[in-house]
């Protein structure tokens, strides 16, 4: 079996194993972290290579870190009684995982993401890591893997639900 296979086994039960020890040391790191940060390292390459990351210029992975649960709707200060307030239940339409995507492609405005992943989360936060490219790099542009992402209709594709949280999100 390949590397990629051993890693892809270990991230099917998150919560056993290897990924279990070392995921209270990650977690207090990334909580200290900024919400948007870049990493020079996918933490699992398995599942970066197969959405299309490569490890060269114009090629990012950043790690998001997102509030988990229903929106945070302000509670109307009026005179209703509470049954009618307005405040349970209420769900946004996205998932989170488009959420982070949307947040990492506002941090860099000159690269299209290519998709994401889920890293961690805990009872307040959940953690993507998500592709980005550079459509303006030669590097990407030359790379007959990658060199969809230069294409002019790929600008700004996570705010039109064109990545796959985004089609999930919108029933395609």
């Amino acid at each position: 079996m390949s590397a990629y296979k051993y890693v892809g086994e270990a991230w099917r039960r998150p919560g056993e194993g290897l990924v279990r020890s070392l995921r209270r040391e990650r977690l207090m790191k990334w909580r200290r972290e900024p919400a948007v940060c870049p990493i020079e390292h996918p933490t699992r390459i398995d599942r970066a290579r197969s959405l299309g990351y490569k490890a060269k210029p114009g090629v990012t992975v950043a790690r998001v870190r997102v509030i988990r649960g229903p929106m945070n709707i302000s509670r109307p200060n009026s005179g209703r009684r509470p049954k009618r307030m307005g405040i349970y239940g209420l769900t946004v339409n996205k998932s989170v995982r488009w959420i982070a995507e949307e947040r990492a492609a506002k941090k860099f405005p000159n690269m299209n993401v290519i998709g994401s992943y889920w890293v961690a989360s805990d009872g307040r936060f959940a953690w993507y890591e998500v592709i980005l490219a550079d459509p303006s790099n030669p590097s990407v542009a030359n790379d007959k893997n990658l060199s969809w992402v230069a294409h002019p209709a790929q600008r700004s594709r996570v705010f039109r639900g064109l990545t796959a949280a985004g089609k999930r999100a919108r029933g395609l």
